[in-house]
C-alpha cells in the first residue's frame, strides 16, 4: 500500500496507522478503525485483482465513510469497463457512475446529466468501445451540436471541415485516450467510428450502432427530437450534458432539459443524474462545482 494512500486514510478518518512488514496497525475511535479496516480490505482486493487504485479512489472512499460509517464500499470499486486494447484501466468511480454503467446495460436510451468532470462522455465512450469489441454493435457514432459560447460556424474561418473541427476535438481526444491512436485512426478511416456534428444526423436511421450525443444541453427541442428518432433496431443511445452550461439563445429551451422532463418514466429510457461527488478530475474541480451550485441556489432563493 502506497504511503500517500495511508496518509489519505489517516487524515480523512482520523486514525493512526502503523506498519510492520505487510501488516497494518490501526488505532483510534472504534467506528473509524472499523471503517478504515473495511476500506483497506477493499483496496487489497482491488490490488490482488490487478486493478489500479489511484489516490482519488481512496479519497472518494474516505469521503463516503465520513458521510456514512456503514457505507457499502463495493459500489466504489465496481466492475471494469476498459477496452481490451485501451491505454488505461477504467472502473466507475463511485455509486453514481456505477449506476450509470448499469443503466447503459439495461436500457436502449440513457440520459446522463451532471457537471463537468463527472465522466459522462468518457464512460459512455469506454462502454461503447467495449460493446464494439464484443461485437454487440457494428459501429459507434459520436455527435455534438456545433454551438459553443455564442460562436457560430458562419463567423469562423476556413471550410466546413475546419469550422467544425474544434467542436469535435474533445471527442477525438477521449477516443485516443481509450484506445491506441493508430487503431482509432483506422476505425475512423473505415467509418466504424464516426465523429460528426449533430446536424449530420438528420435523415439517417442508425441501426446496430452505439450512438453518443455529447454537450446535449446545447440542442434545441427540435434537434433533440430529430436525434432521438434516429434510433434504429439493435442500437443504443447515450445523451450527455450539463444543464447549467447552456449556450443557446435565452429564448430557446434546452432540448436536454425538455427531453429529460418529457421522457421520464418511459420504459427503456433511463435518466442518470451525476453530482459533484462523481467528479473525477482534480479534487479542486469538485470544490469549484460545489461553490457554484451553492451560490446559484442562494441566488435563486433571493430572486424568488
Amino acid at each position: 500500500m502506497q504511503s500517500k494512500h495511508l496518509r489519505l486514510v489517516s487524515e480523512g478518518l482520523e486514525v493512526r496507522i502503523g506498519a510492520r512488514g505487510a501488516t497494518l496497525y490501526l488505532t483510534g475511535r472504534a467506528r473509524a478503525v472499523q471503517g478504515a479496516a473495511r476500506l483497506f480490505t477493499q483496496l487489497q482486493q482491488q490490488l490482488l485483482a490487478g486493478q489500479e487504485v489511484a489516490p482519488e479512489d481512496v479519497a472518494r472512499a474516505v469521503a463516503k465513510l465520513r458521510q456514512d460509517a456503514k457505507a457499502d464500499l463495493r459500489t466504489l470499486f465496481a466492475e471494469e469497463v476498459s477496452p481490451r486494447k485501451g491505454n488505461r484501466r477504467i472502473v466507475p468511480k463511485g455509486p453514481g457512475q456505477n449506476s450509470y454503467i448499469q443503466a447503459m446495460k439495461a436500457n436502449d436510451v440513457v440520459f446522463a446529466v451532471g457537471p463537468a468532470g463527472t465522466g459522462k462522455t468518457y464512460l459512455a465512450m469506454a462502454y461503447a468501445v467495449c460493446q464494439l469489441e464484443a461485437k454487440k454493435c457494428s459501429r459507434i457514432v459520436l455527435a455534438r451540436p456545433a454551438i459553443e459560447a455564442g460562436e457560430r460556424l458562419g463567423f469562423l474561418p476556413g471550410d466546413l471541415e475546419e469550422k467544425i473541427s474544434p467542436y469535435l476535438r474533445p471527442l477525438n481526444d477521449a477516443l485516443f485516450d481509450l484506445i491506441n491512436e493508430q487503431q482509432a485512426r483506422d476505425l475512423l478511416e473505415q467509418r466504424v467510428i464516426e465523429i460528426a456534428p449533430l446536424a449530420f444526423m438528420r435523415g439517417r436511421t442508425l441501426s446496430n450502432a452505439f450512438v453518443i450525443l455529447d454537450e446535449a444541453q446545447n440542442t434545441t427541442r427540435e434537434q433533440m427530437k430529430m436525434f432521438l428518432t434516429r434510433l434504429g433496431f439493435g442500437s443504443k443511445m447515450v445523451i450527455t450534458g450539463d444543464a447549467t452550461q447552456v449556450d443557446l439563445p435565452v429564448s430557446s429551451q434546452s432540448g436536454l432539459t425538455h427531453a429529460v422532463a418529457l421522457l421520464r418514466g418511459v420504459r427503456g429510457i433511463a435518466v442518470c443524474r451525476l453530482t459533484g461527488e462523481d467528479v473525477v478530475r482534480h479534487p479542486l474541480v469538485n470544490r469549484i462545482v460545489d461553490a457554484y451550485e451553492s451560490r446559484e441556489g442562494s441566488d435563486e432563493q433571493q430572486g424568488s
